[in-house]
């Protein structure tokens, strides 16, 4: 394992991958914690902040470039931007159920489905993790998100039994 060809590709590079991988280390320990109080509430900030610098770093990444310069993957900041104002708003209006599954979707997706892309033989994370070439450590890491991927969406509650939210950020008036 070596994180040359990390550190080797330039700032913007090394900052998307240590943000990413922030995200991706943060992202379970906030969903699988089952109380919701402020160590919660810190650790999300944390990784919606890991997410948000992951997003905006990716824009300026053009390896692969398959349509002109760009690649399918630079819709995908578009989506989570998307995907963390519609948490950030459920949660503000005391919405968990909505809250917690947006979250755990938007982990999947971004640091499951698109981090795996970046596990393919060929690519820098496959170089710095399987040394550049190994398809069964791709599936090997394919069958880990899988894993986690369910242990975080059977996580999330059921609408019927989910509580109302002990620290909504933002509490209805008496008009509505």
């Amino acid at each position: 394992m070596t994180l040359d060809p990390i550190l080797g590709g330039g700032a913007l590079i090394t900052i998307h991958t240590f943000a990413a991988l922030l995200a991706f280390a943060a992202g379970p320990v906030v969903i699988l914690r089952s109380r919701r109080d402020a160590l919660h509430r810190a650790a999300g900030w944390l990784w919606v902040a890991a997410m948000v610098v992951t997003a905006i770093t990716a824009l300026g990444i053009f390896q692969l470039r398959l349509i002109g310069p760009l690649s399918p993957i630079h819709a995908l900041p578009f989506l989570v931007a998307f995907m963390l104002w519609r948490a950030v708003r459920a949660i503000r209006a005391g919405d968990r159920v909505t809250h917690g599954r947006t979250m755990a979707q938007m982990y999947i997706w971004s640091m499951g489905v698109a981090g795996l892309f970046t596990l393919l033989p060929g690519r820098r994370m496959n170089a710095v993790l399987f040394d550049g070439q190994s398809w069964p450590g791709f599936w090997l890491a394919a069958a880990l998100m899988a894993a986690l991927a369910l242990v975080i969406w059977r996580a999330q509650p059921a609408a019927e039994a989910a509580q109302p939210d002990a620290f909504p950020l933002h509490k209805a008036g008496p008009s509505g």
